[in-house]
């Protein structure tokens, strides 16, 4: 390799600049500043300084193959040996950085790969990225690995990291490769390397040890970096996702830097897993999925369904509060009605098949908003009228394949708590904020006290996949950031994840172990308008055109209430309880003050149980418990003559007695607040 003594500016976070010899690598750079500095960095984020000019030399052809799909102006991450070719902004990352653990988990899974060749030659190599979770590698190899063979290889793993074998960048011309690739049989590593490089380029490898793979980085300095590890599952998986190809042994596993990060991780997913909303569903009689009528349609139960109700009649009196009018809209229309909102388009393979019935075909609707713009089209409309605000709880069916759907959470008949806003040019961005300060209401009211905050938009490069002009987009875009920046919150841009439509807004809530929920959306519309001709008479007596907010806060009631599952872990605040209260009559004696008690309950309004079995009461308490009831009201002759309860609280070992009257009046008092305790 050729390389020019030309000096480079390496631009530090400080603030100061370096300039060094081209050739440099971030870990001399590293050692420079600070050995202490050189030994905890785990990678380094090169970020292209603007207006710099790039160094001419012989190796930036080589390494052009391994970052050919990425953006030439996005920040980068390389190896700590990788030589600085031009001038840049150089972060050295730390282990406390997302970013590193990704890298960590990427090189974890090359460690795996290393051990299981070591332990079975006879296997071929598939891809192994790095995942939200941890990392897995695809392999195919005729006998099935068994629960033995996984430990083997978790053992030999550690063989791989004890060594402690630096991990090498190498290249090699990509005709070279691809002949060795075909001579030993590897038709996953021929098929990537046909896929993702050029002919006549060369193609970019990472070695450790005697282990070699086709591989873009970047890596830990070492395997002996990975410190924490742990091989997690094995699952099957056609090569290329098509079931006539050869399946593929997927084995799964997770890193960190540390063995108490990864316990805590651990610990996260059994907490997690009790926490599933699909188990906790059936224990706790909320919903079901029937296979007889078909996957992912649900079947909401009594106390699913009561939970559902007060979710509903709060959201709509909050809706009409603020100004909303509640509409219902059809369950299917004629295709051509979908062909004009462009979803028949765009859309069609997220929908059901046409069903061809007399007059016409008929789609079920995706969405609820074409319904909601031929409302507003079917009277005229002044500029006094707006905004109009239409509410609907809105059922909607989407083709979801079959490997995707997870028990409340994607489905493919769900209810959107839809609304569309027409307005204004001039009103949009008030809407907007209306929209975010109601999503915020949403979250607070229901627990949740932290979210997240994300704006997506298009992206020009893929403009074909988006309608409307660049003006258009711009102009909404503009509204949205503006919106967001007037409130101070942070929010994070997604270039191309917009709705083909038009920009939107995306809040994310923090549940109870820290995950991200994608509920509520507000979207910013000026191409349905155009397509359905909307107008509205100005006050200048001229015909304009609308513009339209597309929002919903639940998201979809299911998928709402899925996360309110694993959020509470099924014990649910005293105001959504599907059961308030359970009353254990300690004897059949005791039948007739049951019935009295549980008729001053429901007068009070709160929801009732009485367990009048001829059981233990012990037993009739455990029940109760399982099923996560807020209050349990015991009651003998010594309640009776005194009309008293004994109450037992959910989450609490001591019992009190006090008078029917002044349970009532704290119950309620509690479900006016929306609070968890007495």
């Amino acid at each position: 390799m050729i390389m020019s003594t030309q000096n480079i500016a390496i631009h530090l976070p400080d603030g100061s600049i370096k300039e060094v010899p081209q050739g440099t690598t971030p870990l001399e750079i590293a050692n420079g500043i600070s050995p202490r500095l050189a030994a905890a960095s785990v990678v380094a984020r090169l970020t292209p300084v603007i207006g710099a000019v790039p160094a001419t030399i012989a190796a930036e052809e080589s390494e052009a193959g391994m970052y050919a799909a990425q953006d030439a102006t996005a920040p980068r991450l390389v190896d700590l040996s990788a030589p600085l070719t031009e001038s840049v902004k150089l972060e050295l990352i730390k282990e406390s950085d997302p970013d590193a653990l990704k890298v960590v988990r990427h090189s974890a899974a090359h460690v795996l790969a290393t051990a299981v060749l070591e332990l079975f030659p006879e296997t071929k190599l598939g891809h192994g990225p790095a995942t939200d979770s941890g990392f897995f590698y695809d392999f195919y190899r005729e006998k099935p690995f068994t629960p033995e063979d996984l430990a083997a290889i978790e053992k030999k793993m550690a063989e791989v990291v004890a060594r402690d074998e630096p991990f090498i960048h190498e290249f090699a011309a990509r005709e070279k490769s691809l002949e060795g690739f075909e001579h030993d049989g590897d038709f996953m590593k021929a098929h990537f390397v046909t896929k993702f490089t050029e002919p006549g380029s060369e193609v970019s490898f990472y070695r450790n040890g005697k282990f070699v793979d086709f591989c873009r980085g970047p890596h830990v300095p070492s395997t002996g970096r990975v410190k924490a590890f742990k091989v997690t599952s094995l699952a099957g998986a056609y090569w290329l996702g098509d079931e006539k190809n050869p399946q593929l042994q997927r084995v799964y596993g997770t890193a960190f830097f540390s063995k108490k990060e990864m316990d805590e991780h651990f610990a996260r997913l059994e907490e997690a897993a009790r926490r599933d909303h699909r188990v906790l569903g059936k224990q706790l009689d909320l919903f079901s999925i029937q296979e007889l009528a078909g996957s992912g349609l649900i079947f909401w139960h009594p106390k699913g369904a009561m939970i559902r109700k007060l979710m509903e009649d709060w959201m709509r009196e909050e809706c009409v509060r603020r100004g909303y009018l509640l509409v219902y809209t059809p369950h299917v229309m004629r295709r051509d009605l979908w062909k004009v909102s462009g979803h028949d388009g765009v859309y069609s393979s997220n929908m059901f098949p046409p069903m061809k019935l007399d007059d016409a075909e008929y789609r079920l609707k995706p969405m609820n908003c074409p319904g909601h713009i031929l409302i507003y089209k079917n009277s005229p409309k002044s500029y006094r009228d707006l905004p109009q605000r239409y509410a609907e709880f809105g059922n909607v069916y989407r083709y979801e394949r079959s490997g995707t759907m997870h028990g409340l959470l994607r489905v493919r008949g769900f209810t959107q708590d839809d609304a569309h806003i027409f307005c204004t040019p001039e009103q949009i961005e008030g809407e907007v904020h209306a929209c975010l300060d109601f999503a915020e209401a949403v979250l607070k009211t229901f627990g949740f006290k932290e979210y997240r905050v994300e704006l997506s938009t298009r992206d020009a490069e893929k403009a074909g996949d988006f309608m409307g002009t660049a003006e258009n987009w711009a102009h909404s875009e503009g509204a949205l950031k503006k919106v967001l920046t007037e409130r101070g919150l942070n929010f994070n841009t997604f270039p191309g994840e917009a709705a083909f439509y038009g920009p939107k807004i995306d809040v994310k809530l923090v549940d109870v172990l820290g995950r991200l929920w994608q509920l509520s959306t507000v979207q910013f519309d000026f191409n349905l308008p155009a397509r359905f001709e909307l107008e509205y008479v100005g006050e200048d007596g001229e015909r304009h055109q609308p513009v339209m907010v597309h929002r919903a806060l639940f998201g979809s009631v299911e998928r709402f209430f899925g996360v309110l599952i694993e959020h509470y872990a099924g014990a649910f605040p005293l105001w959504l309880a599907p059961v308030q209260v359970g009353l254990v009559p300690i004897s059949e004696r005791h039948a007739a003050y049951a019935k009295k008690v549980e008729a001053a309950l429901r007068a009070a309004g709160l929801r009732v149980e009485t367990d009048a079995r001829n059981e233990k009461m012990n037993s009739k308490i455990r029940d109760f418990a399982l099923q996560k009831t807020p209050y349990i009201l015991v009651f003998g002759d010594k309640e009776e003559s005194g009309t008293q309860v004994n109450v037992r609280t959910r989450g609490k070992q001591e019992q009190s007695s006090m008078g029917l009257d002044e349970f009532i009046a704290k119950a309620k008092s509690l479900e006016a607040s929306q609070a968890t305790e007495l």
